[in-house]
């Protein structure tokens, strides 16, 4: 044997063989389809693309799916992940679809922020400064005269931290949501509020973290409705419509209403969990939708800002949770909409996710815990650390692909025969029709 000369190697095992040879062809065919067939329209200006090419675990997202179906989280209606503005998993649990409106009750909130940020970027409003009592000199004199109450701000009832004796959490407080409920007039209910009381053992706002103290009120962002329909003196459903919603191709919402007709701003806006995504992916796009700018980028980065510490583990921006998850031995920073019933729509920026998860589940004790435990237990741990931008790691997803069997190879030879065909075997079977027919 000479220098040049290299050992003859014996036949490869036949089943090795074919490992390697569909290995090299998944390799080439991601190569080939990642700009194209993993990333498909689906309607309403929305794309999607393969789980597995984004970085998900097909396999762990079908268990989620199975579990959901089982009843092991009561009555979820739809789960909606997102990578990088793009629809990688939808499933629908109930007879509505995609096209059924979901009340999310107080996740919507956050909508009321941005319409907030819209007024000011519009200058109707000065700022988040400007004094709440000054749009309703008509409701004056308030009871329980107090002249902190001509102090507190657009700010305050944005970051749940105004003076006002107002805690949904405590069914004692006078502000609780459910006497606001049994009167006309909310906003008169909100303001003739006494101040807030803080005996030795709760912390003033000078001693608390970003110096305020949280309550969680839903009267606050109530009021703020009302107040921007005074500053635009035009229905704000009409303003949401033009500069918010048509913005982002949404054309179907139910709002609810107050007593004295202005919108519900406290919660109950009802929208498609697309639609959800869509307004959750205009914060992680720094407030443009397609190129275009709707909110400025100096209200998103005040938004999803910590001004208050809610909990353990999760501050509070304008309407914004802001919460750290806990999940495979990592630290998710996220912003958060939250509803009753464990109805959450949940961004992680530094992964560029959006998880939209909407429920029925209102009177089920534990309801967030639920949807808590899809989010750490299934979709975060389905989000799998090696990924990069670009191609996926080739021996993932040929190693997905082998556990799938002949099918997923099958699905992946259409996509490369079809020309950007998509390509739907990450997607459990019973899902890929509800998904491929919308694209």
């Amino acid at each position: 044997m000479n220098e040049w000369s290299q050992p003859r190697l014996g036949p490869l095992p036949a089943a090795l063989g074919r490992r390697i040879a569909f290995a090299a062809s998944a390799a080439i065919t991601i190569l080939i389809l990642s700009h194209c067939a993993l990333t498909q329209t689906v309607g309403d200006g929305l794309s999607t693309a393969d789980p597995v090419q984004e970085g998900f675990s097909g396999k762990r997202l079908d268990e989620m799916q199975k579990a959901i179906q089982a009843g092991e989280f009561k009555a979820i209606t739809s789960v909606l992940i997102a990578r990088q503005g793009k629809i990688i998993y939808e499933h629908y649990f109930d007879k509505d679809g995609v096209d059924g409106l979901r009340n999310t009750r107080s996740a919507t909130k956050t909508i009321t922020g941005a319409l907030i940020g819209l007024a000011i970027d519009r200058h109707l409003l000065p700022g988040v400064n400007a004094r709440v009592t000054n749009y309703f000199r008509d409701k004056q004199p308030f009871q329980n005269p107090d002249p902190r109450k001509n102090e507190i701000t657009i700010e305050d009832f944005l970051t749940m931290s105004s003076l006002l004796e107002c805690d949904d959490e405590n069914q004692f407080s006078r502000g609780n949501e459910e006497r606001m409920y049994l009167v006309e007039d909310w906003v008169r209910f909100t303001l003739d509020l006494p101040v807030r009381g803080f005996p030795s053992w709760a912390d003033k706002p000078k001693n608390s973290p970003y110096g305020r103290s949280w309550q969680y009120c839903t009267a606050g962002p109530v009021t703020l409705g009302v107040l921007l329909e005074n500053a635009i003196k035009r229905p704000l459903a009409d303003f949401a419509r033009e500069f918010l919603f048509s913005q982002l191709g949404i054309s179907k919402v139910h709002w609810q209403f107050q007593p004295q007709g202005t919108p519900m701003t406290g919660g109950g806006l009802s929208l498609r969990s697309r639609d959800l995504f869509k307004f959750a992916q205009l914060y992680l796009n720094g407030g443009t939708w397609n190129g275009a700018p709707v909110l400025s980028a100096n209200w998103i980065k005040a938004s999803v800002s910590p001004h208050a510490n809610a909990r353990e583990d999760t501050d509070y921006g304008y309407l914004w949770w802001l919460q750290t998850f806990h999940s495979g031995g990592r630290d998710w920073r996220s912003w958060g909409m939250y509803g009753t019933g464990g109805n959450k729509v949940v961004v992680f920026p530094d992964q560029q996710v959006v998880v939209v998860v909407t429920t029925t589940n209102y009177r089920v004790p534990g309801a967030a815990a639920l949807s808590d435990k899809i989010i750490v237990d299934y979709i975060l741990q389905a989000e799998q650390s090696e990924t990069s931008s670009g191609v996926y790691n080739v021996r993932s997803f040929s190693h997905y692909a082998a556990r799938q069997g002949d099918g997923a190879q099958n699905s992946l030879r259409r996509g490369s025969d079809q020309r950007c065909a998509p390509v739907a075997s990450s997607f459990p079977s019973d899902q890929r029709a509800d998904v491929v027919e919308n694209f």
